[in-house]
């Protein structure tokens, strides 16, 4: 399968962030941006399969800047290195005060989509070709993060088999 270039797959989306998207502390509600996102993962997954594609995984969401009330988030997102049905997506978020003009990179997240076929069964990804350092970086430790992904799902799997579906007031 012939590979795609990143830019192929990326996806720009920006939004002002207005009071109602705050919370108590007058920051951004951090299940706000997670939704912001995990939407522009997908159209990227979806551009570079061209499939349907389900998420897989959200590895990590790092908040490193709280967001204010009135600026804008510039959410930038790209395929950062492919398996063979899966595809990682890096998504950085810019918070921009539109008033001085600041901007800070506010949030980082790698996140995991898996194409689809006709029957639903995951299929087949063409391979991503990195051109920028940026790009290069993100690709080369691609691998490194998959294997700590597959160590985490694991874990996960041993975890939900210890916990039951026994409802609060059944349990000893």
């Amino acid at each position: 399968m012939e590979g795609k270039y990143v830019n192929e797959s990326r996806a720009v989306k920006s939004a002002w962030v207005m009071p109602q998207d705050t919370n108590a502390h007058g920051t951004m509600f951090g299940g706000k941006l997670m939704s912001y996102i995990d939407d522009i993962a997908a159209i990227t997954a979806t551009r570079h399969a061209r499939r349907p594609v389900v998420t897989a995984s959200t590895d990590s969401v790092d908040f490193l800047y709280p967001i204010k009330p009135g600026s804008s988030v510039c959410l930038e997102a790209f395929v950062s290195w492919t398996h063979r049905s899966s595809m990682e997506i890096f998504v950085k978020v810019i918070a921009e005060d539109l008033i001085s003009g600041e901007r800070k990179i506010a949030t980082t997240s790698f996140l995991t989509f898996v194409a689809l076929d006709e029957n639903g069964r995951p299929t087949e990804v063409p391979p991503v070709i990195p051109q920028s350092d940026e790009e290069i970086m993100l690709h080369e430790s691609g691998p490194d993060r998959h294997e700590v992904r597959k160590v985490r799902k694991e874990n996960s799997r041993k975890f939900a088999s210890v916990f039951t579906l026994k409802k609060p007031w059944e349990r000893d």
